[in-house]
């Protein structure tokens, strides 16, 4: 009778076979390898897009909505609301003006190291627009127009005012900041008034 056989005929009568005479007691049973393999765990690891990838993709889906001053929505968008809502749905929320969001990060980003996600501002920081591929980024121009992505021309270039690269760490560095800030001017705000948030 074949082994199969003979170990299923032994379980249905409710009997224990003894090993083989040539097995080692010590080895724990286990499934086998080939010869020359070892077997490894399987490790699992969770990766989290990064923020800015979640913060761009969201912008560049936009493309083609009108500007619209204050604009927040699909509805209409203006610069710095495009910005907002980027980064909010990748969990960093921003402050709502191009001066607020220059200013809610220590770090400033040079014109010669800016990055994909990296806020760059213009005109005394009276426009804002994220960096979408290495020398062009994706904004709200003006009224009349719609939300794009435009290349960097030398005239972006001469009205450059700075750039900073959202991350929640550096919005945290900011709230502590403007706390210690306020403090010692005996400024802090009541519950509510400062709307910087961080996930």
């Amino acid at each position: 009778m074949a082994p199969l056989a003979i170990c299923l005929a032994a379980a249905v009568a409710g009997l224990t076979l003894a090993a083989p005479a040539h097995a080692d007691p010590t080895t724990p049973a286990g499934p086998t390898t080939p010869a020359g393999t070892e077997s490894k765990p399987v490790q699992q690891t969770s990766q989290t897009t990064p923020a800015w990838k979640v913060a761009l993709k969201f912008a560049m889906k936009k493309r083609g909505i009108p500007y619209v001053w204050g604009g927040t929505s699909d509805s209409g968008y203006d610069c710095s609301g495009l910005m907002l809502k980027a980064y909010k749905h990748a969990g960093i929320e921003l402050p709502r003006t191009t001066t607020e969001q220059y200013a809610a990060f220590s770090k400033k980003i040079s014109w010669a190291h800016l990055k994909p996600g990296d806020l760059v501002f213009f005109h005394g920081l009276g426009h804002v627009g994220m960096i979408s591929r290495p020398g062009y980024m994706v904004h709200a121009p003006h009224t009349g127009d719609v939300v794009k992505e435009e290349k960097l021309s030398d005239w972006r270039r001469d009205s450059f005012a700075g750039a900073v690269r959202p991350d929640p760490k550096g919005v945290r560095l900011s709230i502590e900041q403007r706390k210690t800030t306020m403090l010692t001017a005996g400024l802090w705000p009541t519950a509510g008034a400062l709307r910087i948030k961080v996930r």
